[in-house]
């Protein structure tokens, strides 16, 4: 239970810095501190959490493929823009800044998480 509760925290810290880069970025969104990354991080994944949740409801799968990609990727933007609403330290710059934030979050997640495999750190 601890090495889990470590896990989430590290994977936590991760995404908060991730945001931050890509805020730093100016990649679609902006990010004031890393604070604000850090509860942006928490608020992200509280509003993914309900929409899955609300998806698993109907019963709607993503599956697999280039379409289900596309559908990933529209939903990254929409969890961006509710959770701007929530943090006045982050803004997302309108429909269009979201895709590419979301598409920056994703390559920058992959980098540092790639550069953290290569010191044996797996999130």
């Amino acid at each position: 239970m601890f090495g889990t509760l470590i896990s989430i925290l590290l994977y936590w810290v991760v995404a908060a810095l991730v945001i931050f880069i890509v805020g730093k970025l100016n990649l679609g969104l902006q990010v004031k501190s890393f604070g604000t990354a850090l509860l942006a991080a928490l608020v992200i994944a509280l509003v993914a959490g309900v929409l899955g949740w609300v998806f698993s409801l109907f019963g709607l799968t993503l599956g697999t493929g280039l379409l289900a990609a596309l559908i990933n990727l529209l939903i990254a933007a929409i969890v961006l823009i509710i959770s701007d609403k929530f943090l006045s330290g982050l803004e997302v710059h309108g429909f269009m800044g979201a895709i590419v934030a979301a598409i920056a979050i994703g390559a920058v997640g992959w980098v540092v998480t790639w550069l953290l495999s290569l010191f044996g750190i797996v999130l």
